[in-house]
């Protein structure tokens, strides 16, 4: 890959390739729009968009997509990257959607950036000493079973249990989103389509967009996809009473 990179005193401007975007690495806060921000302190990201409350920080690494890709979904993914790969203890960005039909796009942008930094000495930051091989596996246990996970995103609200190894029960009463959101084309992406089924094969079981008897499901996904039709990790959407995801609950550490 051949960059563009003008280095100055107090920061380095990186061109990408292809008109693609710009990355900007400096030692202090940027306030240009439209883009992502992060916060470094310590040879570690702090950070994802915002900036610290402590204000504590020692570099910025802003970064610029092209006109075509939006903000808010690429600081998303990172957030999102950030949680499952240590760095992070909670997904900074979750009241942020990044839908199901840009999802492909966002994260193939986002791992461009990781590329580019890792080959410019970034690897100690975003590479974890320890990476899970594949998807984070979970783990059911009895005492999981028993607590109520709660829901409360992009507008739907319910109640769920991992009642079985493969079965997650929906309470009655649990309020679902309405309608997906479209691809550029106005048509629906695959996740809005397997979501669309699921509610068709529980068409009875709801009103209005409400649950009128309890349902279950096959998996924390399935939940997602029928509640707001995916777009985000339902490992972190689904919180016990203490705000403490499912994921922490039952992820196994390798």
């Amino acid at each position: 890959m051949k960059l563009d990179v003008e280095i100055n005193e107090d920061s380095t401007a990186i061109v990408l390739p292809e008109g693609q975007g710009e990355i900007l690495i400096t030692g202090q806060s940027s306030s240009k729009p439209d883009t992502v921000n992060l916060y470094l302190k310590n040879g570690k990201l702090v950070s994802v968009q915002d900036e610290p409350v402590d204000k504590r920080f020692d570099g910025v690494i802003v970064i610029e997509p092209a006109w075509d890709l939006e903000t808010d979904y690429l600081a998303k993914s990172f957030s999102e990257y950030a949680l499952e790969q240590g760095m992070t203890k909670a997904d900074q960005l979750e009241n942020i959607k990044l839908p199901g039909s840009q999802r492909a796009t966002v994260e193939k942008f986002r791992d461009l950036i990781l590329t580019v930094l890792n080959g410019l000495g970034f690897k100690t930051v975003f590479m974890p000493k320890k990476k899970f091989k594949g998807k984070p596996r979970h783990r059911f246990t009895k005492e999981v079973s028993q607590i109520p996970f709660h829901v409360d995103h992009d507008g739907a609200k319910a109640t769920v249990y991992w009642q079985k190894r493969n079965e997650m029960l929906i309470k009655a009463g649990a309020v679902m989103k309405p309608d997906p959101e479209l691809n550029k084309d106005g048509s629906l992406g695959f996740s809005a389509r397997f979501a669309e089924r699921l509610r068709a094969e529980h068409a009875d079981s709801f009103d209005d967009f409400t649950t009128t008897k309890d349902i279950v499901l096959k998996s924390v996904n399935e939940v997602g996809l029928f509640l707001y039709f995916g777009g985000t990790n339902s490992w972190l959407v689904l919180k016990d009473d203490a705000g403490k995801s499912i994921n922490e609950w039952s992820v196994v550490k390798e």
